[in-house]
């Protein structure tokens, strides 16, 4: 069998002078690359299948290098297989691993194919498996979200404009918010996959191949929908990358905000919430302290995805079409974005587990702010048939009032609401409570208690 004893790239009968050292050291991306040995695999075995059908290849001579693959393979998942960081990349280290198991017939496998489309076919088949897990995580995010919502239909919590008491809500209703913003990311990762499955396998460097390949063949055997059309595009395209990132920073926002907002509300100026024990730490100096740290590592990895996307942006801006090496770092930031978006989902949904809702402390801040301030006004354009602006003016003026006289507006007697509006009955008490206001919002997406059962009770299905 022969072995490559110069531990020397293929190229190097071409190049008078070894690399550098420098760049050795910088070039290669082994380093990162080698994750994608299963799918470098996976890709060369139908690689070498296709060629045998298109009678490229014998029968033993592709027996021996699928033999060989996937030996290569079971070493690596053992941990037996040495990685040489001489030979550069993944792909060039299982080339080599195959001669020495297989000999020349090894250099077989290259046939038909270039590096150039070769890693992009690993990548886009990582990617389209990373892309799953992370729906089955989402998945899991808003079960756990609902879950939580359906404990707390009728807790009753203000809802927030500028951080202020704007109108009461149920806070099943304010959950369910963010289960919207988790269904649009999934939907954003599973359009993605989409665009992932066009094959890229067989594009050769930039050109095609003058060999009668089968793209088809291998389309299927990768599970792929069909192959790429224009062989330079392929080799240049990382819209599929972009696409990741994208779908993983909006994703990490809307982590960050939920984040936001629980810390917000678990401070002792709020106190809406308190996290289990297991989700805080303490303070080096401060005894008393319970800190949300999980919270603020969730609200600070968004810098993360921030920076991998314009790290990705700022490549490929510019850059010409066909291959270039600044593409080599397009896989190192999807795995940073893959692995942190997993980590930043997993420990969200412990949050959501673990989460005590205050909820006498939500009603007693719901009780203030004169939050029912809008249903009065509808109901003056309603009731006494005013037009909305005249029955706000007159609104306003009677929370002046309840300001002035320190009362909440239910507080106000008859005699003093008629003081500013004489029109005014009994009947306008019922409004101003707190669990009818939030019943009177019928309309489809609105927060009444009903509403919410029913969403609650349909998001629930599509979960199953």
């Amino acid at each position: 069998m022969r072995k490559n004893k110069n531990n020397k790239p293929i190229w190097s009968t071409r190049t008078k002078k070894n690399v550098s050292t420098l760049f050795k050291k910088v070039g290669g991306s082994l380093s990162i690359d080698k994750r994608l040995f299963k799918e470098d695999i996976m890709a060369s075995i139908a690689h070498v299948e296709m060629l045998h059908k298109q009678k490229i290849i014998d029968f033993k001579v592709k027996n021996k290098i699928i033999w060989g693959l996937k030996r290569i393979k079971n070493e690596i998942i053992k941990k037996k297989f040495i990685f040489n960081y001489e030979l550069e990349d993944i792909h060039m280290n299982i080339e080599n691993r195959l001669f020495e198991l297989i000999g020349d017939d090894a250099g077989y496998v290259h046939t038909a194919r270039s590096r150039n489309d070769q890693v992009i076919t690993d990548l886009k088949l990582w990617l389209k498996e990373a892309t799953k897990k992370i729906i089955i995580l989402l998945d899991n995010t808003n079960s756990n979200i609902l879950n939580l919502a359906q404990k707390n239909i009728k807790t009753i919590i203000p809802g927030f404009t500028h951080l202020k008491n704007a109108q009461p809500i149920s806070l099943a209703h304010y959950l369910l918010a963010y289960v919207e913003m988790f269904k649009r990311d999934k939907k954003k990762f599973e359009n993605n996959l989409e665009f992932l499955d066009e094959n890229p396998l067989g594009v050769g460097a930039l050109s095609g191949t003058s060999f009668k390949i089968d793209r088809n063949y291998t389309t299927k055997k990768l599970k792929f929908k069909k192959p790429t059309n224009n062989s330079i595009d392929t080799v240049s395209d990382r819209d599929f990358v972009l696409d990741f990132l994208y779908s993983s920073l909006a994703c990490s926002i809307h982590i960050s905000r939920i984040a936001e907002e629980l810390i917000i509300w678990n401070s002792d100026a709020f106190n809406l919430i308190s996290l289990n024990d297991k989700l805080v730490t303490g303070s080096s100096i401060m005894p008393q302290k319970k800190n949300p740290d999980p919270l603020e590592y969730l609200r600070g990895k968004t810098g993360t995805f921030i920076g991998n996307i314009n790290s990705m942006i700022s490549i490929l801006k510019g850059l010409p079409i066909s291959y270039f090496k600044d593409l080599q770092d397009d896989k190192e930031i999807v795995f940073k974005s893959s692995d942190q978006l997993k980590i930043s989902l997993s420990l969200l949904n412990d949050v959501v587990k673990n989460l005590i809702v205050n909820k006498k402390k939500m009603l007693s801040l719901a009780e203030k702010g004169f939050i029912t301030a809008t249903d009065l006004t509808d109901y003056m354009v309603k009731e006494l048939g005013y037009p909305f602006r005249k029955a706000y003016l007159q609104t306003a003026k009677i929370i002046n009032l309840a300001e002035k006289k320190s009362k909440r507006l239910h507080e106000l007697d008859l005699k003093e609401l008629n003081q500013i509006e004489p029109n005014l009955n009994s009947g306008v008490y019922e409004i101003l409570d707190l669990e009818n206001s939030i019943n009177s919002k019928k309309s489809y997406g609105g927060t009444s208690f009903e509403n919410v059962k029913k969403m609650i009770k349909k998001e629930k299905l599509k979960n199953v």
